[in-house]
């Protein structure tokens, strides 16, 4: 296979190909029927579908919410699409105590296939509360599904997933990964939940990337090679259910663990990976492990913070090379700012 598509156009298209599928899915969100398309995700779905399948709503996330939950339980399949993941703590009540436990509390007899799409991470100084990824709350709670894949593949194939399944799916993406280019096909197809991918081999150390961070694995895997270090770099793509065994079989390989999240380590999901990896090597293998994620502050605003603030591929690197080599070794390679960061001009 040799077609190309950016993670945009691939979650464009699994959505025009589900929409043609099946008449119950709708798209619904502030923008989605602007000509730019929220990244070109839903661009030109409205001429295709019409305004009573793709329609802009108002600033009122509590609101739409419950809009898209009613309407799933009607037998509708909405996709609700949100700019910003931060926004989403005004649908909490909505998301948590109603879609996800709807099909519990009545017995199995009523579903709520609504798929909620959300982005996070950071792009050119939006501060404390639009560059905030908090995935980790909605993989807590039984009855979502919570997926965030960084290639264009795994993004067409988790959308057509999505689209299928009877319960709610959070479905994440970070930014920066809309402007990604990847193989992929033309047919449908659909990427199961609860399986990682092994984006790279390697033996030396296994580097687990949430979203964009695999992205940024990848780049530091080409640095670990500078240093004679072979990484493997694998991504989760569901967060829940999460794939704890394909990830421990890679430790077990490897002896050694570096997870990166785009978001704050703190009871976040770079614990859960570790933990439940240690669950499965406990007595089987002696494993050394690190965390990387937001610093232990708010979102900041100015350029010179946000570069201290997040995870790049040379602090990933380091990482990795501490633990492979041992603490008292010093080692910095040569990297530069990744061209999405450089490229990104805004939301649409």
């Amino acid at each position: 296979m040799t077609r190309k598509l950016s993670y945009a156009e691939a979650i464009r298209e699994a959505t025009e190909q589900e929409m043609a599928r099946d008449p119950s899915i709708i798209v619904l969100g502030m923008g989605v029927d602007d000509f730019r398309g929220i990244y070109g995700t839903t661009k030109g779905l409205v001429e295709k579908f019409g305004s009573d399948r793709v329609f802009d709503t108002p600033l009122s996330e509590d609101a739409m919410t419950g809009v898209a939950i009613g309407a799933a339980l009607a037998g509708l399949r909405p996709i609700h699409v949100h700019i910003r993941m931060d926004f989403l703590l005004l649908a909490m009540n909505q998301i948590i105590n109603i879609a996800a436990k709807a099909r519990y509390m009545y017995g199995g007899a009523v579903s709520v296939p609504i798929v909620v799409r959300s982005v996070i991470g950071r792009s050119w100084g939006q501060g404390a509360q639009h560059s905030q990824g908090l995935h980790s709350l909605f993989m807590h709670v039984p009855g979502l599904r919570v997926v965030a894949p960084s290639t264009p593949y795994d993004a067409k194939g988790c959308m057509a997933s999505a689209l299928r399944h009877p319960d709610p799916v959070m479905f994440v993406e970070h930014r920066m990964v809309h402007f990604q280019k990847g193989v992929v096909p033309e047919e449908p197809f659909t990427v199961p939940f609860g399986r990682a991918r092994t984006l790279a081999p390697g033996k030396d150390v296994t580097l687990v990337g949430v979203s964009h961070m695999a992205v940024e694995c990848l780049r530091a895997r080409s640095l670990l090679e500078q240093a004679g270090i072979q990484a493997e770099v694998i991504d989760p793509v569901s967060l829940s259910p999460l794939d704890a065994d394909g990830i421990a079989a890679s430790v077990k390989k490897t002896g050694r663990l570096v997870v990166v999240d785009t978001s704050w380590t703190f009871c976040g999901t770079s614990a859960e990976i570790v933990t439940a990896v240690l669950e499965r090597t406990q007595g089987k293998r002696d494993v050394s492990f690190a965390r990387l994620g937001y610093a232990p502050g708010t979102c900041p605003t100015t350029k010179p913070l946000e570069n201290l603030y997040y995870p790049n591929p040379q602090t990933i690197a380091m990482a990795a090379h501490t633990l492979v080599k041992g603490e008292g070794t010093r080692w910095e390679p040569r990297t530069s700012e990744a061209p999405e960061v450089v490229e990104f001009k805004g939301p649409f």
